[in-house]
């Protein structure tokens, strides 16, 4: 296939980059600095820019996928930090389709991110995709993220919208915030240790991306997590257990909010989220427990 992405030099990108390319596909990846990548251009991958002409490009693809946006880890959310987290995510998608639009050859199927923050903290509830969303900003940030993918089904485009959780992997995410501390033996729980965490190895979530590429059935939002959250307790007690390391040093919620304010909701949040549109459709996943997931990766 002729893909095209957003998002394609980050964290989740270049992993998913590397999977598609193994699997034969060419790619067009819009980045703010194509330059920095001409090293890597190849008969089957180049980069572009947002100001190159992206409804030229859409004649030629079959599919997008979406994953522009600023992090939202490691700042405090002032208005402006607020401004730019939304508008990373909903003013890149509103492009996409405004060229998509312009096209006369559109693309079949548009993949375009959400996160496990739509539904905001839940406590126990087991969320599956028919849950509605919460009032928080992170929700109201998926909520109009997902609405502006969704102009694309009336230019009869199949959108799929993957809730992504907690990503695991070195060299980014939650992960690269808490290995130092356990290197050092002072690694612990965030917060009370109670909230679920829905998480994700860095492979799963590429594999999930693809999968609607693949697979027709899939559409609108589905959840990008393994079938087995756990608490963020556990959590800490098994990243502990494959270091080596002990987990005994906690770190309350009210210091979090003292360094972060509202920016320690990502991980003091308690979300425990079900894959169910992707199992009910036959994806599998490589890494289901979080034991087998830590240890591929450390």
């Amino acid at each position: 296939m002729n893909i095209l992405i957003t998002g394609g030099t980050g964290f989740v990108g270049n992993e998913l980059r590397t999977m598609l390319l193994k699997e034969g596909h060419h790619l067009v990846i819009i980045t703010r600095s194509p330059k920095k990548y001409e090293d890597e251009n190849a008969q089957n991958q180049r980069f572009i820019s947002w100001e190159d002409d992206l409804v030229s490009e859409m004649e030629d693809v079959d599919a997008v996928i979406n994953l522009a946006g600023e992090s939202i880890f490691g700042q405090r959310w002032t208005d402006e930090v607020k401004k730019r987290i939304m508008d990373s995510r909903v003013k890149t998608t509103e492009q996409l389709v405004e060229a998509m639009e312009k096209a006369k050859n559109r693309p079949e199927v548009f993949v375009s991110a959400s996160a496990s923050g739509y539904y905001g903290n839940r406590g126990e509830d087991i969320l599956t995709e028919d849950e509605p969303a919460s009032d928080d900003f992170l929700a109201q940030v998926c909520v109009e993220w997902e609405k502006a993918s969704h102009k694309a089904l009336e230019l009869g485009i199949r959108v799929a919208n993957p809730r992504i959780g907690i990503v695991l992997e070195k060299g980014g995410g939650a992960l690269e915030k808490m290995i130092p501390a356990f290197q050092f033996f002072v690694g612990g729980p965030i917060g009370n240790g109670e909230q679920y965490m829905s998480w994700v190895h860095r492979t799963d979530l590429c594999k999930a991306i693809i999968f609607p590429l693949q697979n027709s059935e899939i559409k609108g939002a589905y959840n990008v997590g393994s079938p087995n959250p756990v608490t963020m307790n556990e959590f800490s007690a098994v990243l502990g257990d494959v270091m080596g390391r002990p987990s005994l040093f906690r770190v309350p919620k009210f210091a979090l909010d003292i360094i972060l304010g509202e920016a320690s909701k990502p991980v003091t949040d308690s979300i425990r989220m079900q894959p169910k549109k992707l199992q009910v459709n036959g994806f599998e996943f490589r890494f289901e427990e979080l034991e087998e997931a830590l240890a591929d990766i450390l």
